[in-house]
């Protein structure tokens, strides 16, 4: 396949994707899609399993190279995957560092893992953390690197409910802090409607729909925009009976 990354810092927008194509095989994941992320914007990606949303997220990784299209993306860039993904022979502080350049800096580690709220954390094994404290130290290891793009896949799918709540405020936090672009992959509406400036629901290999979410943080699932906003996502993901699209 024709493939073209490339890798800027001071692009227009975070994220700028045209005309990219992926197949597998005989079937295409990935259509011709067009994307726009502009830096430190929150977007939330919905769709069905299997609907290319992780291929997507992989390509903007740059863990996939078998696509066509032209994909621009910044070079500081970090994913966070739903499985933590932690070495089990490495202290959690060294996997905080896991793949950096130069000599282990344990305080760089640790700053991280303190802002993440795990701190005390930094000498145990990973096989001794809860899961959600093994979803911080993934998201420490992230955010040690200074992304200008921050890439979610399903972070929170395997926490438990009030965890993954925690989780929420945490990730809303650490962007609002750090004010780099964010793509969350999940299907979860209401997560990301939480969360996100704007949710796109991508179908048959393109973004079908995108809704603007203009509500005040921090959002109240109540709120009867918010309730809208939910359903015409559900609709366009053929969740409720009679969905139009």
């Amino acid at each position: 396949m024709a493939t073209q990354l490339h890798r800027r810092l001071n692009a227009p927008a975070a994220v700028a994707v045209h005309g990219l194509t992926r197949s597998f095989g005989t079937r295409r994941v990935i259509d011709n899609l067009d994307l726009n992320i502009q830096p430190g914007e929150f977007v939330a990606l919905l769709g069905a399993s299997g609907c290319g949303k992780s291929t997507l997220l992989r390509i903007l990784g740059d863990l996939d190279p078998e696509f066509s299209g032209e994909v621009t993306v910044p070079t500081r860039r970090a994913i966070a995957f739903q499985a933590p993904r932690l070495m089990p022979w490495k202290r959690v502080w060294r996997n905080v560092l896991l793949g950096l350049p130069g000599r282990p800096d344990r305080a760089r580690a640790e700053r991280a893992l303190d802002e993440v709220g795990i701190g005390h954390r930094a000498d145990v094994w990973p096989k001794v953390l809860s899961g959600g404290e093994a979803q911080r130290a993934s998201l420490a290891r992230a955010l040690v690197r200074e992304p200008d793009l921050l890439l979610l896949d399903e972070p929170f799918a395997a926490l438990d409910a009030l965890t993954r709540l925690k989780a929420q405020a945490l990730v809303a936090e650490l962007w609002q802090r750090h004010g780099c672009a964010v793509l969350l992959v999940t299907h979860d509406v209401e997560e990301a409607i939480l969360l996100a400036d704007r949710v796109l629901v991508m179908k048959d290999g393109v973004i079908a729909h995108q809704e603007s979410i203009a509500l005040p943080r921090p959002r109240d699932v109540a709120d009867p925009e918010f309730t809208r906003i939910r359903g015409e996502l559900l609709d366009w993901l053929g969740v409720r009976q009679g969905a139009a699209h």
